[in-house]
């Protein structure tokens, strides 16, 4: 759409309506058919005049209340979504807006660049913005499509919304209806496809935490066509009962089966849809070890890779006798009691024993302790294994990565609040994770990127063994085993007044040094028990001698996080549960073919990064690594499109 036309007057924009309406070819061409079919619907169906419009409608509070307590759990769901989209798009004017499935404002998150045209316009919780009363917009004609989409500009139909640039995209529940509509509106000149890729993501991620949410008490078959990628934005969701019977479905899962919508396979059998048992799922579902397995989908013969999750309320069968198993993902809450959770942190590298053995020592001495050492190399691990062994083992253990949430929400997540605290806050209030914790123990990861006003906070509450939630006025009692980590500096971080010394001192009661994976002297036997938890517990996994040295000698710069990953594949890819060269990644046949960064390690990022890395690997890869043409259908300059591949670790050079 040329500027010219995003210039109009009121007259000019009323014509070029008119004419678009009456089929004139040269004005339809500049606008997408979309546009057009909205337009005639105000025009025809809604008798819109698009200067004489009727003034915005904003519902009743008492309306407004009832609206936000029914969707309470979607909003506090989208909230770290909203909040995380809105810091990806800081500084750019937009405003994030959450509505329902009839285009009611329920909450909303503006940039002060964008607040006064926001008032102008109408846009506040309240305000209702369906196509029968603001004519062509993201969020009405989001609605009456049901499909992502951008208005931008001079495509309103009304021109008192002329000005803005509007990308929305619903929010499906499990059965396929639209349950919210997810819109960024700014005042941009260009209609940007970047954040129209972040929005998508956005919705999806909400969208996939409410499937979970509202399926909690059901088996989810989650599948995607490469096994790395489940566990991430893309996979497929499936919902079925104990019986097998098929519940719901998510877009994705529609999306690699070639259907239309769940229907059409909701109530059907979920060992008819897949080449494979109810009872085999069952029991993978309930595996204490549970890699991804391939699995062939009976009407098409498309290979997937598969996981089943449990219902939350189903606890699994009782174990056999459990072995020692490697350092990650480690869930000790579920090893009998003459099982040693320090047992799966070694397997001879004397670092490892010596921190052990230290550990030991001052367990149950209320002594605060950190851990430090690169991203991935099992940190978490650790603080699990210090809660197992611990007199707290049948306390909670609550964990809280500093890093992945927003700063925003960091304060409710840790102190919690009260019902009511703020705009879209749950009725029935948070507890926060330090009085959920209460107890047992805290596991702050990250903690050297804690926001310095909440530094404070927390240092008041390890001092008087009290917090006070958000919107709260009494101090609650509290017991916790303080545990942090992180992968920084912080001597130099307290240096640069980015972290308190004083809370130093205090959560650095003793100090752990864990050790880079390329560091251990265990690696090759590390390498062989994870591996063999992957491969599963009735699979003998054997290796080829060379393929074996090739992961050893390999420097790891995700360290043992990325192994496992690594090793989740090549269990799954391997002919004969026999591992041989040709299974091993290219970046681990081929080290010298990967940058020189490759021994700096891999960065940590939130969930929104990571779906934005994700999505940015798929266009990627369909474009078969042409950066040129990938920059140019993202509306990116080449060296924006750089600098995002440098910041998640792509190398151009796959």
């Amino acid at each position: 759409m040329g500027e010219a036309i995003m210039r109009l007057s009121g007259s000019e924009h009323a014509d070029l309506v008119k004419a678009a309406i009456a089929g004139d070819e040269m004005v339809c061409s500049q606008f997408d058919e979309i546009t057009v079919a909205s337009w005639h619907r105000c025009y025809t169906g809604y008798g819109l005049d698009p200067i004489d419009a009727p003034d915005p409608v904003i519902i009743p509070r008492g309306d407004l209340r009832e609206r936000q307590e029914r969707a309470c759990h979607l909003l506090e769901i989208a909230r770290h979504e909203m909040t995380s989209l809105y810091q990806q798009l800081a500084g750019s004017g937009h405003a994030i807006i959450l509505t329902d499935n009839e285009g009611v404002l329920l909450n909303y998150i503006g940039d002060p660049m964008f607040t006064d045209t926001a008032a102008n316009v109408c846009l506040q919780t309240g305000a209702v913005w369906d196509e029968r009363t603001q004519g062509t917009n993201g969020i009405g004609t989001c609605v009456m499509e049901k499909k992502a989409l951008v208005v931008h500009k001079g495509a309103h139909y009304l021109e008192r919304n002329a000005n803005l640039t509007c990308a929305a995209a619903p929010i499906f529940d499990p059965h396929g209806n639209v349950l919210a509509i997810l819109d960024a509106s700014s005042e941009a000149k260009l209609a940007q496809k970047h954040t129209m890729v972040l929005l998508n993501m956005s919705a999806q991620m909400i969208e996939n935490r409410v499937f979970f949410c509202a399926l909690k008490e059901t088996y989810v078959f989650r599948c995607h066509s490469r096994a790395e990628f489940i566990g991430t934005l893309g996979e497929g969701l499936i919902a079925f009962t104990p019986e097998g019977r098929v519940l719901a479905a998510n877009r994705s899962a529609m999306f690699q089966m070639g259907l239309e919508s769940p229907q059409q396979i909701v109530g059907r059998e979920i060992q008819d849809l897949f080449t494979i048992s109810l009872p085999m799922l069952l029991k993978r579902a309930h595996s204490q070890s549970c890699p991804a397995f391939p699995i062939i989908e009976t009407h098409s013969e498309r290979r997937f890779f598969a996981k089943v999750q449990p219902p939350e309320t189903t606890s699994a069968p009782t174990p056999a006798p459990i072995q020692r198993r490697a350092a990650s993902n480690l869930r000790t809450d579920a090893c009998p009691s003459r099982y040693d959770p320090f047992d799966a942190l070694h397997f001879g590298d004397p670092r490892m024993k010596r921190n052990i053995e230290t550990i030991r020592k001052v367990l149950d001495r209320d002594i605060p302790c950190m851990l430090f050492g690169e991203t991935g190399v099992g940190k978490d691990v650790f603080s699990r294994a210090m809660h197992q062994s611990s007199e707290r083992r049948d306390k909670p253990f609550v964990a809280l990565n500093c890093a992945s949430l927003p700063e925003s929400l960091i304060e409710s997540e840790l102190f919690g609040y009260k019902a009511g605290a703020f705009t879209g806050a749950s009725r029935d209030g948070n507890r926060g994770k330090i009085l959920q914790a209460d107890g047992g123990t805290l596991f702050l990861d990250e903690i050297g990127d804690m926001p310095i006003h909440l530094q404070a906070r927390l240092l008041r509450v390890l001092e008087d063994r009290t917090v006070v939630p958000l919107g709260g006025d009494k101090p609650i009692p509290v017991s916790i085993q303080l545990i942090s980590a992180t992968h920084r500096d912080v001597r130099s971080l307290i240096a640069e007044g980015k972290f308190r010394e004083d809370l130093y001192y205090r959560i650095h009661g003793i100090s752990i040094q864990i050790p880079a994976l390329r560091d251990r002297a265990d690696r090759r036997e590390l390498i062989r028990r994870i591996a063999q938890e992957e491969a599963g517990e009735n699979v003998r996994l054997d290796w080829e001698p060379a393929a074996l040295e090739q992961m050893v000698a390999y420097q790891w710069p995700g360290n043992l996080r990325q192994l496992r990953n690594v090793l989740r594949a090549i269990t799954a890819l391997c002919e004969d549960h026999y591992v041989r060269m040709r299974d091993l990644p290219d970046e681990i046949r081929h080290p010298a073919h990967e940058s020189a960064q490759d021994d700096i390690p891999a960065p940590e990022f939130n969930a929104l990064a990571v779906a934005e890395r994700d999505a940015l690997l798929k266009v990627l890869e369909g474009a078969h690594w042409n950066v040129s043409l990938v920059a140019k259908n993202l509306g990116l300059s080449r060296n924006t499109l750089y600098r995002r591949m440098k910041r998640y670790g792509i190398n151009p050079a796959r």
